[in-house]
């Protein structure tokens, strides 16, 4: 049997799967808080019986894949491919940055799971460009040989913010106070990202403060900047609303600036937790304006098809996916 798994920060989802004839064929599938374990050999242990034999190993790990082993960016944690093997005793361990396998994993998804922002060009074939704010934000390249896809993973989510007009140079200044000298596309396009809008908007007097928005960012079990995100779907408070329209510009750019960097001429794929819980903020035009908005290339970025993926599973179908479709090339 295969093992497939999707390991982050919060939880670990880990599937066994057999190979069918349509497809993986999940025979057991649980999902554990990470912190609950102090290695993956641990969480390994809780979820693999003894008499259970592993042919194939595949994992997407939240944190740079490099050498073959990676240290998880959230979690105190150290996986190496050398090690799963010798453990499982087979060659066949493959262990890939989390954005690799929903990169996979977007490939897999049925048209239901996939919501359409921008029609683009549907007839054109290209490498395809992935990016999901999370916890964090991920960035990730599905490479068209003229065959099949493979993956290139990124680190583009720590690349530099870039401003677009007024606004954002005051965003980028008021950023640059607290993060001093490096401010991240990530310290925005990620969950933490939304107090930290709201927070600019207040402090430069753009909008009142509000009195629904906690101070601290867990307060009863009540995520702050759940509740400025929701506020500002609603178009209940000022602040947060103006504190969601930021985040959706700068998302729609920088998900344009990677549909340049790759050539992308197969399409943007959106993932990760944030986006299915703003999709009308998403589906409302700024954001397709905010990715079109490159002057020269405008043309282009219009042809690019953009979609939103639905189905959180999506890194996990990845990881089941992968060495059958090796076993295709």
């Amino acid at each position: 049997m295969k093992l497939a798994g999707d390991i982050g920060g919060t939880k670990t989802s880990l599937a066994l799967i057999e190979k069918g004839s349509a497809g993986p064929l999940i025979l057991r599938e649980e999902t554990f808080r990470s912190h609950d374990f102090s290695s993956f050999d641990e969480l390994l242990d809780a979820f693999v019986g003894s008499e259970e034999v592993i042919e194939d190993l595949c994992l997407g790990i939240a944190g740079p894949v490099i050498d073959d082993a990676c240290k998880t960016t959230n979690l105190p944690w150290n996986i190496a491919g050398d090690a799963l093997r010798k453990r499982l005793q087979t060659q066949k361990v493959k262990l890939l940055n989390d954005l690799e396998a929903m990169a996979l994993g977007m490939l897999e998804l049925p048209h239901e799971d996939l919501v359409t922002l921008q029609e683009g060009d549907l007839k054109a074939a290209g490498h395809r460009a992935v990016i999901a704010a999370g916890t964090g934000l991920g960035e990730c390249f599905l490479h068209w040989d003229g065959a099949v896809f493979r993956t290139m993973a990124t680190e583009g989510g720590h690349a530099d913010l870039a401003s677009q007009n007024d606004l954002q140079d005051d965003l980028l200044r008021y950023l640059r106070g607290q993060f001093h000298p490096h401010v991240s596309i990530e310290r925005i396009l990620s969950g933490s990202g939304f107090g930290l809008l709201y927070d600019f908007i207040v402090a430069t007097q753009r909008a009142p403060e509000s009195s629904k928005v906690p101070n601290e960012n867990v307060v009863g079990g009540v995520d702050r900047n759940a509740v400025i995100s929701q506020l500002g779907l609603e178009k209940l408070d000022p602040a947060c609303r103006l504190a969601l329209e930021l985040f959706v510009d700068l998302y729609g750019a920088e998900a344009g600036n990677l549909a340049l960097k790759g050539l992308t001429r197969g399409g943007v794929f959106i993932g990760g937790g944030i986006a299915p819980k703003i999709l009308p903020a998403l589906r409302d035009g700024r954001f397709i304006e905010a990715f079109k908005a490159k002057g020269r290339f405008r043309p282009l970025l219009e042809t690019l098809p953009v979609k939103v993926a639905t189905n959180q599973r999506a890194p996990l179908i990845g990881a089941m996916h992968y060495w059958i479709r090796q076993e295709k090339t």
